[in-house]
């Protein structure tokens, strides 16, 4: 029997449209583009770990500073997040 193999677009419509997933990121990962420095009053660790959301087909929707807040970000939205660890 020969295995499967799904793409970006087939995990995305596998029924389940809605669901997102949860998992930690560092800063550093999320940053090296982003001139955080020109937002004033906002500085972060490189090395901080911070919470991104992604839609099933991979797509970062959200970055947050904590897990409970990527959550509720997600359930805010009518998503359906699950961890990633």
């Amino acid at each position: 029997m020969m295995t499967p193999r799904f793409t970006t677009e087939d995990f995305a419509a596998l029924g389940a449209p809605n669901l997102v997933y949860v998992r930690p990121v560092k800063a550093r990962d999320v940053t090296g583009a982003t001139q955080v420095e020109t937002v004033q009053g906002f500085s972060i660790d490189p090395e901080q770990t911070l919470y991104a959301v992604h839609g099933a087909n991979g797509e970062r929707l959200a970055v947050l500073t904590d897990r409970d807040s990527a959550v509720a970000a997600a359930l805010a939205h009518e998503l359906a997040p699950v961890s990633v660890h």
